[in-house]
Protein backbone atom coordinates (compact mmCIF):
# COMPACT_ATOMS: atom_id res chain seq x y z
CA UNK A 1 0.00 0.00 0.00
CA UNK A 2 2.97 2.28 0.66
CA UNK A 3 4.18 1.88 -2.92
CA UNK A 4 0.73 2.55 -4.31
CA UNK A 5 0.60 5.80 -2.35
CA UNK A 6 4.08 6.78 -3.54
CA UNK A 7 3.32 5.94 -7.17
CA UNK A 8 0.06 7.88 -6.89
CA UNK A 9 1.41 10.98 -5.14
CA UNK A 10 4.66 11.45 -7.07
CA UNK A 11 3.14 12.31 -10.47
CA UNK A 12 0.54 14.51 -8.80
CA UNK A 13 3.18 16.45 -6.90
CA UNK A 14 5.35 16.85 -9.99
CA UNK A 15 2.48 17.96 -12.23
CA UNK A 16 0.89 20.39 -9.80
CA UNK A 17 4.31 21.72 -8.80
CA UNK A 18 5.13 22.41 -12.46
CA UNK A 19 1.65 23.78 -13.11
CA UNK A 20 1.63 26.40 -10.35
CA UNK A 21 5.28 27.39 -10.77
CA UNK A 22 4.82 27.90 -14.50
CA UNK A 23 1.39 29.50 -14.08
CA UNK A 24 2.88 32.24 -11.91
CA UNK A 25 6.10 32.31 -14.01
CA UNK A 26 8.37 31.35 -11.13
CA UNK A 27 10.98 29.76 -13.37
CA UNK A 28 14.30 30.05 -11.46
CA UNK A 29 15.97 30.54 -14.87
CA UNK A 30 14.68 27.16 -16.08
CA UNK A 31 12.79 27.44 -19.39
CA UNK A 32 10.45 24.52 -18.56
CA UNK A 33 8.92 26.56 -15.71
CA UNK A 34 8.23 29.66 -17.80
CA UNK A 35 4.77 30.94 -18.61
CA UNK A 36 5.47 30.64 -22.36
CA UNK A 37 6.06 26.91 -22.07
CA UNK A 38 3.00 26.60 -19.82
CA UNK A 39 0.78 28.23 -22.43
CA UNK A 40 2.39 26.25 -25.26
CA UNK A 41 1.91 22.90 -23.51
CA UNK A 42 -1.76 23.51 -22.83
CA UNK A 43 -2.33 24.94 -26.31
CA UNK A 44 -0.75 21.87 -27.95
CA UNK A 45 -2.60 19.48 -25.69
CA UNK A 46 -5.87 21.31 -26.32
CA UNK A 47 -5.34 21.07 -30.07
CA UNK A 48 -4.49 17.36 -29.86
CA UNK A 49 -7.66 16.45 -28.00
CA UNK A 50 -9.83 19.14 -29.55
CA UNK A 51 -10.92 21.16 -26.52
CA UNK A 52 -10.31 24.63 -25.15
CA UNK A 53 -6.92 24.77 -23.40
CA UNK A 54 -8.41 26.74 -20.49
CA UNK A 55 -10.58 23.76 -19.50
CA UNK A 56 -7.71 21.28 -19.26
CA UNK A 57 -6.51 22.16 -15.70
CA UNK A 58 -10.05 21.71 -14.38
CA UNK A 59 -10.37 18.35 -16.08
CA UNK A 60 -7.04 17.25 -14.65
CA UNK A 61 -8.13 18.39 -11.19
CA UNK A 62 -11.33 16.34 -11.49
CA UNK A 63 -9.29 13.29 -12.56
CA UNK A 64 -6.97 13.78 -9.57
CA UNK A 65 -9.94 13.96 -7.20
CA UNK A 66 -11.39 10.77 -8.69
CA UNK A 67 -8.04 8.99 -8.42
CA UNK A 68 -7.71 10.14 -4.81
CA UNK A 69 -11.18 8.80 -4.03
CA UNK A 70 -10.34 5.44 -5.62
CA UNK A 71 -7.09 5.17 -3.65
CA UNK A 72 -8.98 6.14 -0.47
CA UNK A 73 -11.60 3.45 -1.07
CA UNK A 74 -8.91 0.83 -1.66
CA UNK A 75 -7.13 1.89 1.53
CA UNK A 76 -10.37 1.84 3.54
CA UNK A 77 -11.27 -1.59 2.16
CA UNK A 78 -7.88 -2.99 3.12
CA UNK A 79 -8.12 -1.49 6.63
CA UNK A 80 -11.83 -2.10 7.18
CA UNK A 81 -11.39 -4.23 10.31
CA UNK A 82 -9.17 -1.65 12.01
CA UNK A 83 -11.52 1.15 10.98
CA UNK A 84 -14.54 -0.79 12.30
CA UNK A 85 -12.77 -1.50 15.60
CA UNK A 86 -11.90 2.17 15.98
CA UNK A 87 -15.47 3.16 15.11
CA UNK A 88 -16.90 0.83 17.76
CA UNK A 89 -14.39 2.07 20.35
CA UNK A 90 -15.19 5.74 19.71
CA UNK A 91 -18.90 5.07 19.60
CA UNK A 92 -18.82 3.15 22.89
CA UNK A 93 -16.72 5.83 24.52
CA UNK A 94 -18.69 8.89 23.45
CA UNK A 95 -22.19 7.58 22.74
CA UNK A 96 -22.76 5.42 25.82
CA UNK A 97 -25.03 6.36 28.73
CA UNK A 98 -22.07 6.92 31.04
CA UNK A 99 -20.60 9.48 28.62
CA UNK A 100 -23.67 11.72 28.97
CA UNK A 101 -23.05 14.83 31.08
CA UNK A 102 -24.64 14.78 34.52
CA UNK A 103 -26.58 17.78 35.71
Amino acid sequence: MKWIAILWASPLAMFWGWYFLSLYDINFGYIMLSRKVHDLVFQLYGQMIGIDPATIPGLIAQACILDTAIIGVIFAYRRRRAIAARWHYVRARYMSDSAAPSA
